[in-house]
């Protein structure tokens, strides 16, 4: 008897809702299992046929019931029970005194009768429950494949095509459906694949609908062919949900525009989309990875060309102004027009090397070679040394200090800091007209110092309160000002290191002021004077 083989296919799924997703035979081979139960059944009858007489009656029952247990085992539960009514027929018209009629001559026929057509029931409903079980660990087994098979080609992809290509592949075999995946912009809005890319055709343009994406996007939630607010919908847009975030939408277009698949087909689908999330997922932090070492690297090598420029122009520049110091000093004095011309070189070559000077130590605070030289200063001398070394560019400008009283001393590097303050004053001289205030204040608050620079000029563009303060950034792009950008750059470096804070900011009356912060930390204890003063007399 040839063995009925059922096919196993996802198109071929029942519509169960149980979650045991069990092939459904096809018509024709379902006859030819009846049509198999009907010759098996009268193949044995013909075999116990020579036996009559010879056998007992209860021994020629077990032909007929090995006959159930092999029609169950090969066919299935309705073959088993068909097999099960023809043998107790066949065994009381061929072998039951009177033979060959359905008459009964001894009542203990109907026990045997009963007996038989019970067990040829639960042995058929038996093989027919193990039947399905094998069929269904089968199934089950090969969805386990599908998805080792779908994570190990995901598993070497570096880029997101590739992670497209190798999801509608095996959503084609595993599902029999076709498959795009819309993917989202910067700013977080899916975009429709080019109208040439592979997989665009299988899934029709007109189909697409993109606001019905964008929501399921959105809400990480499946929409369309009957699922979420959309149910009219031609697609399935099922979300692409990794660890962090959705990292797109996959659009599945199914055969007659139906939902076919049980739970257990759509938990196994809603599988795939996580393994594709997630590949998406790593790809995107590869690409992350890969841009920081490329800006770590870019990073580098520019503070390393920094350094070697600084260095090897700083040693002509300190002589070409000392020379032009030199040359306005000269002997015979120099005629009104090349005294002025002289000036104009040195003033300059000051601010050529000022500006080499700022590029040296910016090389130097991004390199991590620049070492803390913190000690417990009062604040106000660190900004009286400050406005001291300032006076050259405050001859126009008036500064007002307020200063609050009893300020605590604070742990710094006195000269970095004192180079803080004179670039923001540098800065504010060369932002505001002649005549203008600039403004400095320090106060305590809490556990810190706010020590804040302000003036009343233009003031900072709006937005590009944070963007100052990068390297070579500065607060008009397109400037007649001179500069290259790199004093706020150097302020925040050295405050940050000092584990403090400078942000800028907009003064309503006008103007800006950049607002610094500075740990307090806890000062050392003061010697006690009057064991000062007995240790003096005791001398």
């Amino acid at each position: 008897m040839p063995a009925y083989k059922p096919e196993v296919s996802a198109a071929g799924l029942s519509g169960r809702n149980d979650g045991n997703a069990i092939p459904a035979p096809f018509h024709a081979a379902g006859v030819r299992a009846y049509l198999w139960t009907l010759a098996a059944c009268a193949a044995t009858a013909l075999l116990a046929m020579p036996m009559y007489g010879r056998l007992e009656a209860a021994n020629i029952v077990m032909l007929f019931l090995l006959n159930v247990v092999l029609v169950a085992m090969r066919l299935g539960r309705g073959p088993a029970i068909l097999a099960s009514v023809l043998g107790v027929a066949l065994f009381d018209f061929f072998f039951v005194p009177p033979r060959f009629t359905f008459a009964i001559g001894d009542l203990q026929y109907l026990v045997v009768f009963a007996v038989m057509l019970a067990v040829g029931l639960i042995a058929g409903e038996m093989t027919a429950r193990l039947r399905l079980q094998a069929t269904a660990a089968a199934h089950g087994e090969a969805q386990a494949r599908a998805l080792y098979e779908f994570a190990r080609e995901l598993s070497g992809v570096l880029q997101s095509g590739q992670i497209l290509d190798v999801t509608r592949s095996f959503i084609r075999k595993t599902f029999n459906a076709q498959a795009v995946m819309l993917l989202p912009d910067a700013a977080g809005r899916l975009q429709l694949p080019a109208p040439g890319a592979d997989g665009y055709a299988h899934v029709a343009p007109a189909s697409l609908d993109i606001d019905v994406a964008q929501w399921a996007f959105d809400h990480a939630m499946p929409a369309g062919m009957g699922n979420g607010p959309f149910p009219d919908s031609r697609l399935f847009y099922l979300p692409l949900l990794a660890p962090m975030r959705a990292r797109g939408i996959l659009a599945i277009s199914l055969e007659a525009n139906r939902w076919p698949f049980p739970p257990e087909q759509r938990r196994h689908l809603d599988t795939f989309a996580m393994l594709a999330a997630i590949a998406l997922e790593r790809v995107h932090y590869i690409e992350v990875a890969q841009r920081a070492q490329v800006r770590m690297e870019s990073e580098r090598l520019r503070n390393s060309l920094l350094s070697a420029l600084s260095h090897d122009l700083r040693t002509p520049l300190t002589s070409l102004v000392g020379l032009s110091e030199s040359l306005t000093l000269s002997r015979p004095a120099l005629s009104p027009a090349q005294k002025s011309m002289a000036e104009a070189l040195h003033q300059q070559a000051l601010r050529m090397s000022t500006l080499v000077a700022n590029l040296l130590d910016m090389a130097r605070i991004t390199s991590g070679e620049i070492r803390l030289n913190r000690e417990w200063q009062p604040i106000d001398e660190v900004i009286g040394s400050a406005l001291r070394a300032s006076e050259p560019l405050l001859c126009a400008h008036g500064v007002v200090t307020r200063l609050a009283p009893d300020l605590p001393i604070v742990q710094i590097d006195a000269v970095l800091i004192e180079r803080v303050l004179c670039n923001l004053i540098e800065n504010a001289v060369k932002y505001t007209a002649a005549g203008s205030a600039i403004t400095i204040g320090v106060e305590a608050e809490g556990d810190s110092m706010r020590l804040a620079v302000s003036d009343n000029g233009p003031g900072i563009p709006p937005g590009r309160e944070e963007t100052i303060f990068d390297k070579f950034s500065r607060g008009e792009r397109e400037s007649a000002i001179p500069g290259v950008g790199l004093g706020l750059a150097i302020c925040r470096a050295i405050i940050e290191a000092h584990g403090g804070g400078i942000r800028a900011s907009r003064v309503d009356e006008g103007g800006a002021a950049f607002i610094i912060t500075i740990p307090l930390g806890t000062p050392p204890p003061l010697p006690d004077a009057e064991a000062m003063a007995s240790g003096e007399d005791h001398e």
